[in-house]
């Protein structure tokens, strides 16, 4: 994951913390809530940018997701565009955020965010 990325997505935890969506008593859904509730990012265009601003190709980028789909679910789906591709890298880099450590309580997850940012 781009230096870039993590970044912005360790933010994007921060930020959830913050608003109170990311608690103690919903640990086990923090991914869920921070990458899958609803779009990272809107928009064909803000997407294609958000790729170009990081320094990802959109193939690169598909390359990623499709892995991570064959690796974990055995198969991969099509993506049609860049949109459904930057909400899938940001799942997936969400998900190895959240998960880099055994985090027991949001203050250690907000600790632990803080130094990438």
């Amino acid at each position: 994951m781009k230096t870039s990325i993590k970044t912005e997505l360790a933010q994007h935890i921060l930020d959830n913390i913050n608003d109170g969506v990311l608690t103690n008593d919903n640990r086990e859904d923090w991914h869920f809530h921070a990458f899958n509730e609803d779009y990272y990012l809107i928009g064909y265009y803000e997407c294609s940018k958000w790729l170009k601003t990081h320094g990802i190709g959109e193939f690169e980028a598909v390359g990623i997701c499709q892995q991570y789909e064959i690796d974990h679910f055995g198969e991969s789906r099509i993506y049609e565009n860049s949109e459904e591709v930057v909400n899938m890298l940001a799942y997936i880099y969400g998900e190895e955020l959240i998960y880099s450590d055994d985090f027991k309580k949001v203050k250690h997850l907000k600790k632990a965010m803080k130094k990438l940012i």
